[in-house]
């Protein structure tokens, strides 16, 4: 029996507790679209999240200790396990959201909301896993991998999610081409830093 499931993922979804602490009006369906992101990652590596916190702003005492200086405000934050409290993700809506900029800016930031959100949460998840379940990873190649979990799973989520469109079906055809573009120049702009 264990042969023919193996490898076949399970139906059951995690309810990860989402806290809505944010007076940020969020757009419509967006502590669902949080779910379902959520429920689009495997299982395993959310083993040991405990919940999700949307706030306004991020204002923890460690950043504003920090030396390393910061452009605009923090849109997310990973707080690991400590003692008895299990790890959880803080949010910031205002990050994503801009309420304070002009009309463009917050116009440009509530259509691109939910794959914004996305991003934010496959690299804060890939940061728990890496940090806490992927022990053979080397804290200097951390940065890296994380950088490449949070493409990969956000590659997959936003085709997922255009399958039908119009727009990635005049696209598709054309997206080998569009990829081997992208190598070429990025071997170019590699060879002119290097010189």
């Amino acid at each position: 029996m264990a042969i023919i499931t193996a490898g076949i993922r399970t139906s059951k979804t995690t309810e990860i507790k989402i806290e809505n602490q944010s007076k940020i009006d969020l757009p419509k369906g967006a502590e669902e679209n949080i779910q379902k992101i959520i429920a689009f990652l495997p299982l395993e590596q959310l083993r040991g999240l405990e919940k999700i916190r949307l706030v306004d702003f991020i204002s923890d005492p460690r950043i504003q200790k920090s030396n390393v200086p910061m452009k605009g405000d923090l849109p997310g934050l990973y707080h690991p396990k400590i003692q008895n409290k299990n790890a959880w993700l803080e949010i910031s809506i205002g990050a994503l959201l801009q309420p304070t900029e002009n009309f463009s800016k917050r116009w440009i930031a509530r259509s691109s909301f939910k794959s914004n959100l996305a991003g934010l949460i496959f690299s804060l998840v890939g940061q728990h896993y890496y940090m806490t379940l992927r022990h053979s990873v080397k804290k200097q190649s951390l940065e890296p991998q994380i950088r490449q979990y949070a493409q990969k799973n956000l590659k997959v989520w936003s085709e997922k999610q255009s399958v039908n469109s119009r727009r990635a079906k005049l696209f598709k055809p054309l997206q080998p081409y569009m990829e081997k573009w992208a190598k070429w120049l990025n071997k170019k702009a590699a060879s002119a830093q290097k010189k």
